[in-house]
């Protein structure tokens, strides 16, 4: 019997697999539900980085969960409705989150590396 830990849109199952005698097959043996959903307490999450400075009212959110690839925008930086702040990565696609109105940007909240949920705040705006 063998254990595995499977994480299935954020849940977490513990599955035994046992192994037969008989020589493997191409196929994989049938297991019934009951034996694989044995949901378990999902890992703690990392605590989002700190804030680069204070939060803006306006919130610049990931449309879809991916990875964070590129950081574009800066504390400070001055941006117009449609420039890019963040770029995620979701389905071997490289999806920019964009500014939804003109302002400076206030925070940048991810990293480079980092997985993000849809509807996570990437960044905020004044």
């Amino acid at each position: 019997m063998k254990n595995y830990t499977i994480t299935v849109n954020g849940n977490v199952y513990e599955v035994a697999v046992e192994e037969s005698g008989a020589t493997p097959v191409a196929s994989a043996p049938v297991v019934s539900k009951q034996e694989v959903a044995k949901p378990v307490a999902a890992p703690a999450k990392a605590a989002a980085p700190a804030a680069s400075s204070a939060e803006g009212s306006i919130k610049v959110q990931a449309g879809t969960p991916g990875k964070v690839v590129s950081v574009e925008g800066k504390v400070g930086q001055n941006v117009k409705a449609g420039d890019p702040v963040v770029t995620i990565e979701a389905m071997k696609m490289e999806i920019p989150v964009v500014a939804s109105q003109d302002g400076v940007i206030a925070s940048i909240n991810v990293s480079v590396g980092d997985s993000v949920d849809s509807g996570a705040v990437l960044a905020t705006l004044n």
